[in-house]
Parts: C-alpha cells; structure tokens; sequence
C-alpha cells in the first residue's frame, strides 16, 4: 500500500499573510504622513528661499522656538548643581512645555473631528463646539464660589463637556430626525456660537468694562507642573488620557464597533441589527464634548477667562490634523504634537530668522494636501503599496 502523499507545506500561513498585512498597513500608515510632513518642509524651505531668506537659519529658530536649545539647558543644568537655584533651568525648559501647552487643545479638538469620521460623520463644528466649551467651563469656574478644588475643577470641567456635547447633539439629531446634513449644520452652529459668545460677553457674563468674562477662581484652574513663567499643567496629562479612552472606546468595546461599522457601511450595519440613528446622535455628542474639553483645558489651565476672539482656529486644523492622524487615537496625538510644535516655534523662528509666521501655515497647509493625496507622496518617492481594502473616512458626501 502505498503512502499517502502529503501536502508540501505552504511558503505562508494563514495568521503569517494576516501579520504581514497588518505590518504593511502600519507601515502605510507611519510611512505616507511621515513622508507628507519631510515634503512639506522641503517645499518649505524652497518658499523661504524665494523669499530671500535662509531656510538652515528658519528651521533652527523654529526648532529653538518648539524645543529649546541643549546650551540653555545644560547651563541652567550646572547652576543648579552648583547653586541650587532652579530659575535657569527652568527657563530653558520653557520652548519645549509651551509646545506641548499649545498640542493640549489640538489633541482634544482633532479627536472630535476624528471620531466623527470613525461615524462617517465630518464635524466642521468643533470650532463653535470649542467656544461653547470654553463659556461653559468659564462659567462654572467663577459662578461657583464656596467649593474644594476637587469637587470645583471637575465641575468645571464637566461643565465645558456638557456645553460642547449640547452643540454637538444639536447636529446629530437634526441628522438622526430628519436627515439633514451635519456637514451644513455644523458649520451654521459654528456662526450661531460666535454671535452667541459676542452677546454673552457684552451682557451676561461681562466683567468689567471690556468684553471678557471674570477669571475663574484657583479652586478651578489646573494646577500646573512648575512656577511661573512655565504654563505647563494637567491638561496635557487629561488630553492623553481622554485619547487612551478614545481607542478603548472605538477598538476594544461593542460600541466602538458599531461606530466603526455604521462609518463603514451605514445600510450593511442597519441591516444586521445596528441602531444607525443612535450612533449618529451619540457620536456627535460625544465629539462635541471631546471639543468642549479643549475649551475647557485652554480656560482653565492657561488663560483663566474667555474674551472676544478666543479660539485660534482649534476646530478647523482639527479636521487637518484627524486627516494627518488618519482618525486613529494615537495618529491623532502626533498629528497634534506636530502641529502644536510648529505654531510654538512659529513666532521664534519669525523673530529671530525674520521669516514670516505665514510660512508656518504654508507648510501646514502642505502637509494636509499631501496627506490627503497620498498617490502624490506614492509618486514621489516611488513608494509601492496596496491600496485595497483602504477604509473610507467619511461617506456624508452625496447620500
């Protein structure tokens, strides 16, 4: 009898093909925005020498600007050592905790954004959903007089939380009930919040003589790491934590499934059993809470009140920096990192290299059509990668 022939072993197993995906979907993720950001700065760099300046001399202040330079550090280091006096050292770590002190709030503001095309839901409104934050926790921060830090802080807190989610649930309902596009009523309650703020800080909640509401009371701000003039406080520590949260929420719970999978395919997630209108609703609340939260961190740990004017376009790079991130937590947070280290150097690099702070925008702006156009990035650099199976961030457009 003779033997039963076996099957040659394959090159590839299953769960070795299945690896070997996800590596070259990380690598795709990693690799294209890293690449976007590289030609960003290049071209960059070609804008600043059009313009008669020295790019060498630009990106150093910008880097002087966003992280400090290891001579000031280590001086302030010796006197230390030597004298016991921490001012110095101090000092020279300010650069580097002010980035990281203007990344709070983009972190807050672009997971927003990004957890809305987790949906397939595009939330222009995180710029109103970050004012209406920020009066809220304004509000609560110097109403509430009386109470410990430790009940007072998480009100206020809360209270930007629950400004913005009402703003944001606004949209998703108008959606959910009656099928009216986020994308226009997001972008009309981003114009209702600014009137709305310019009448309540020119009535209810002015202080004074100038448009501004009162500084919150100490029981409400975020305490911060250092003394002055260092800013750096517990809202950075929050914002990772809140992005912790995000990525349980959306890839280790049932819910996050159902979010990711009404994004994918809204009638394939209704047809298995999904509540698709719920989603909607709860999504959007929830982003324009998580934008609430970066009004909320800027009142709190930094400025202490709210004025005219206050948000310098978090809402709007929001949507720029989930695009950079690609909508995944932890893509989000370096995408904010990045932008947050730019607009820290910016003004460095503009008073010390005498090259204007638009440049900044410039290479931001880049770095967004390039990551939005990766096929761009692929053709560049002769990257060859496959592209099937991509998942689409958003299909609000012509439903």
């Amino acid at each position: 009898m003779s033997e039963r022939p076996t099957k040659p072993p394959e090159s590839i197993q299953p769960d070795d093909a299945a690896k070997k995906k996800e590596t070259a979907s990380w690598r795709q993720s990693l690799l294209l925005p890293a690449l976007a950001v590289l030609t960003g700065l290049i071209i960059g760099g070609i804008v600043i020498v059009v313009s008669g300046g020295n790019p060498f001399q630009a990106y150093g202040a910008l880097f002087a600007g966003s992280f400090g330079t290891p001579s000031d550090f280590f001086a302030g280091l010796q006197v230390y050592f030597a004298t016991g006096e921490s001012h110095d050292l101090i000092r020279s770590l300010y650069p580097f905790t002010e980035s990281l002190v203007a990344s709070t709030p983009y972190i807050f503001a672009a997971l927003s954004v990004a957890i809305g095309f987790r949906c397939g839901l595009f939330n222009i409104g995180a710029e109103g959903q970050v004012l209406m934050g920020a009066l809220g926790s304004a509000y609560v921060g110097y109403s509430l007089t009386g109470l410990p830090a430790y009940i007072h802080l998480p009100l206020a807190l809360l209270g930007g939380v629950a400004a913005g989610g009402v703003w944001g649930m606004i949209p998703g309902y108008l959606k959910a009930r009656f099928g009216a596009h986020e994308v226009v009523n997001t972008m009309m309650l981003n114009w209702i919040a600014f009137k709305l703020s310019d009448w309540l800080l020119n009535g209810p909640m002015k202080s004074g003589f100038r448009p501004v509401t009162p500084n919150v009371l100490p029981t409400a701000e975020l305490p911060r790491f250092f003394a002055d003039p260092l800013r750096f406080n517990w809202g950075f520590v929050l914002a990772l934590l809140v992005a912790w949260a995000v990525y349980w929420l959306l890839f280790k719970t049932t819910l996050g499934f159902e979010i990711r999978s009404v994004g994918a395919n809204p009638d394939a997630a209704k047809y298995s059993g999904m509540n698709v209108t719920r989603n909607f609703v709860f999504v959007l609340a929830l982003a324009g809470g998580l934008a609430g939260l970066a009004g909320s961190a800027q009142v709190l740990g930094v400025d202490h009140w709210v004025g005219q004017g206050f948000s310098a376009g978090y809402g709007y790079d929001a949507i720029a920096l989930a695009l950079l991130g690609k909508s995944h937590p932890l893509g989000v947070v370096l995408s904010a990192l990045l932008f947050g280290f730019l607009r820290s150097g910016a003004t460095s690099m503009q008073s010390m290299a005498g090259i204007p702070i638009d440049i900044i925008s410039i290479i931001q702006g880049l770095v967004v059509v390039f990551v939005a156009a990766p096929a761009i990035i692929r053709w560049i650099y002769r990257i060859n990668i496959d592209t099937t199976g991509d998942t689409v961030l958003t299909r609000g457009w012509g439903r």
